[in-house]
């Protein structure tokens, strides 16, 4: 089930954020910039700022089965931009189509708020999130030709069938 994030929330994203980035980052950066107790605290705070926001600013969607958050996705709109900020599946959850249903809502959300155009950034070596974002449409930016750690990609929010 996805549904709108609650206050309520907050840990269980949090955590869930952290094992997450623990697939990507472990290895290549430090532990302690994506796990700890100091890392974690930062995680709640911002993901209690983006639970919090306006609808108009942004939401944050959670995947739920059988009472336990499995993923979660977030997006937020400011200066007439759109950024997927995180979309993040619990990884003894992969390959059970989270992801994608998460996605789906979000853009169902982009579509009803008359969103074109949405962006991303995804760690260059997130080569899974990567593949996932170009099966669902997502495409480089043509203009980023920067070797940092981050690639940035963008979609065209497609209509929905029938309009």
């Amino acid at each position: 089930m996805i549904r709108t994030a609650l206050p309520t929330d907050v840990a269980a994203i949090a955590a869930l954020h952290t094992r997450a980035r623990a697939t990507y980052y472990r290895g290549r950066v430090p532990e302690e910039e994506y796990d700890g107790a100091a890392e974690l605290a930062r995680s709640r705070e911002g993901w209690a700022r983006a639970v919090g926001r306006a609808p108009s600013q942004g939401r944050v969607f959670c995947a739920e089965r059988d009472g336990e958050v499995t993923g979660v996705a977030a997006f937020l709109t400011a200066d007439g931009e759109t950024t997927l900020t995180q979309l993040h599946v619990d990884p003894a959850h992969w390959r059970r189509g989270t992801g994608a249903a998460l996605h789906a809502a979000c853009l169902d959300a982009w579509r009803r708020a008359g969103i074109e155009r949405v962006r991303l950034e995804v760690y260059g070596h997130n080569l899974r999130a990567q593949a996932f974002y170009a099966s669902h449409g997502w495409r480089p930016d043509p203009a980023d030709t920067s070797s940092g750690t981050h690639r940035t990609l963008w979609l065209r929010v497609p209509r929905a069938s029938g309009e």
